[in-house]
Order: structure tokens, then C-alpha cells, then sequence
């Protein structure tokens, strides 16, 4: 039983680091443009969803970024979800920005010297430099094209989530707001919440909320659960969170089954 758990959990990390793929959502209206990135090296697809609103307005819009951003991954379906959520007025409009993966694993994993990681993924440390794209070329990019607010977020799940969880406790003045789904804390010999009480003292006087949550996968609820709890003592004065523990929900059904409540909290004025 342990060999097939083992296996189990390797097949997992292998699909995380290959491609991402959400085929049987209905493909929303969007923008599409094309962006190269001195950064990665190469150009890359950007998908832009934008609320029924925007055309008719002067308005200035938050913007949520994700990873797994394709049109046959997470775009479509997070981009429907928004939709409903903003007519039934239950969060306020905003831009959805979608990033089409390349290489996955390389884009979305940070410093790792773990031999246990480098079955899985390349050891190359890709993070740093998909979110120098992100915060030096492609958040430009977007003020540029469209109305945007200072206000703005990323969504990520499993190694979309570990990108977004090392962004929130290396680099946490980077967003106003952090959506992490199953996050891959087991990566770098869980790293992250090893140093979790270290990264929070070094936290920047700011206003930030964040929203993460744990399925059944238990190479991945270890660390999230623990991190719950280093949070309880040690969160950071002005940090706003919330932890949804699903033993309930496997790793692969986790982000459709807490995708709403976690908008809907993240995007309004929740205590």
C-alpha cells in the first residue's frame, strides 16, 4: 500500500510540472495578444477576460493574474466563474489575466537543492524569473492596454499554488491578494513553512489578504495544515487570511469545489 501511495503521489508531481490542461469548460469571449519576455526568453500567450461592464464604463478594474492561464487549462472555467459571481453581484467586476504555460515546471518552481524534487521538476530556480515577467513586463503591459486599479491578485493551484504561496511569503508586496489552491508546499523539503515564522517577521507594513486551502493529498495537507498553525501565532499585523481545510476533496477536484467561496471571500471586505 505505502509503494502505491509513493506512486501515486510521483504521478501527481509529474502532471504538475508537464502541461495543465481544462478542456470541457465553454471558451469565454476574450482578448488574446502575444508578449515576448526578455525574462523567460520567450514570447508568451496572454489571455484577458474582462467583465460585462468594462465597455461601458470609465471605471478603473483590479485585476486577478494566473498562471495555468491557457485556454485549454484554468482560464475558461475561473474565467466563467467570474462572470456569475459578478452578476449575481456577489464580488465586484474585475480583469481576469491569464498566462499560457510554456514549461510549467520550470516557470512555477522556485531554489530547490531536494534530490526528491529533481525526479519531478528542473532544479532551476524558473520561479524567479517568471515573476520578473509578471511584475516588470507583463503588469505593465496590462496597465497599459486596459483600465486598471492599483488593486490586484493571483489565483494559482498545486505548482500554480506553490508559485503563489512563495510570491506571498518572499515577495509579498508583489499583490494586494493571494488565491492558493492544494499549493506544493512539499517542494525545496518544504521550505516554505519550515521558514514560515522567519519570512512573516520580514513582512512589509501593508494590507494583505490571503486565502489558501488543503485537500486530502497528504504530501500536501501536511504542510498547509501546519501552516495554518504557524499562521494562527505568527501572522503578520496587517495580513488578513483564512485556511479551508477539505479532507473531503482530492487534489484534482479541490479548485473547481472552493473556487467560489474563495473569490467571493478574497474580493470583498471579509474580516
Amino acid at each position: 500500500m505505502t509503494k502505491l501511495l509513493i506512486l501515486f503521489y510521483a504521478s501527481l508531481c509529474l502532471l504538475s510540472c508537464g502541461s495543465h490542461k481544462e478542456t470541457q469548460d465553454p471558451i469565454p469571449a476574450h482578448e488574446t495578444f502575444n508578449l515576448y519576455s526578455k525574462k523567460v526568453e520567450e514570447t508568451r500567450v496572454i489571455n484577458v477576460w474582462m467583465p460585462s461592464s468594462y465597455q461601458n464604463s470609465e471605471k478603473k478594474y483590479p485585476v486577478l493574474y494566473m498562471a495555468d492561464g491557457g485556454v485549454k487549462e484554468d482560464f475558461p472555467h475561473i474565467a466563467n466563474t467570474l462572470s456569475k459571481l459578478i452578476a449575481e453581484k456577489n464580488i465586484p467586476p474585475i480583469i481576469l489575466v491569464g498566462i499560457e504555460n510554456t514549461k510549467r515546471g520550470r516557470d512555477l518552481t522556485g531554489y530547490s537543492e531536494s534530490e526528491y524534487d529533481a525526479q519531478y521538476c528542473p532544479l532551476t530556480d524558473g520561479a524567479k524569473n517568471f515573476r520578473a515577467f509578471i511584475t516588470q513586463e507583463l503588469i505593465p503591459e496590462i496597465n497599459n492596454k486596459y483600465r486598471t486599479s492599483k488593486k490586484k491578485g493571483i489565483i494559482g493551484e498545486s505548482l500554480s499554488g506553490l508559485f503563489v504561496m512563495e510570491t506571498f511569503m518572499q515577495h509579498p508586496e508583489t499583490f494586494d491578494f493571494y488565491i492558493a489552491f492544494d499549493p506544493s508546499l512539499w517542494w525545496n523539503d518544504h521550505y516554505l513553512t519550515k521558514n514560515a515564522k522567519n519570512l512573516f517577521q520580514k513582512f512589509p507594513d501593508k494590507e494583505v489578504k490571503l486565502w489558501f486551502a488543503g485537500s486530502s493529498a497528504a504530501d500536501i495537507s501536511e504542510y498547509t495544515n501546519q501552516l495554518n498553525k504557524i499562521l494562527k501565532n505568527n501572522a503578520p499585523n496587517k495580513l488578513k487570511w483564512k485556511y479551508s481545510n477539505e479532507p473531503n476533496e482530492k487534489h484534482h477536484t479541490i479548485f473547481r469545489a472552493t473556487k467560489v467561496k474563495a473569490l467571493m471571500w478574497t474580493l470583498n471586505n471579509h474580516k
